[in-house]
């Protein structure tokens, strides 16, 4: 009765006996495979590892970051609040207004 998980026979499997030195290679081969494997999805869980990761990725996208980059993007803004003023002054009536809430607040 086969149930489909086994793999295709192959031409040593098809009559010819195994010799014991073929099985321990056979056995060392799905071992490694098998640390593979086991290292591959200890490193998918490991989170801590992977937020190390994405903050070094940060830090050098942060170093990278010329103030020439940040000169540039500040002009864009700029000439942006210019062009179409009315967005940024909604969004700073609505910044203020929580301002003031929060100082009422405090009282």
């Amino acid at each position: 009765m086969s149930d489909g998980t086994r793999e295709a026979a192959t031409p040593d499997d098809a009559g010819e006996a195994k010799t014991p030195e073929r099985i321990r290679a056979e056995i060392e081969h799905t071992r490694e495979q098998l640390g593979e494997t086991v290292e591959a999805l200890a490193e998918k869980t490991d989170v801590k590892a992977q937020a190390r990761e994405r903050i070094e990725t940060v830090k050098e996208a942060v170093a990278e970051a010329t103030p020439e980059s940040v000169g540039a993007g500040v002009q864009q803004i700029s000439a942006t609040m210019r062009t179409r003023p009315l967005p940024f002054a909604a969004a700073g009536a609505f910044a203020a207004g929580i301002f003031v809430g929060w100082l009422l607040g405090r009282r």
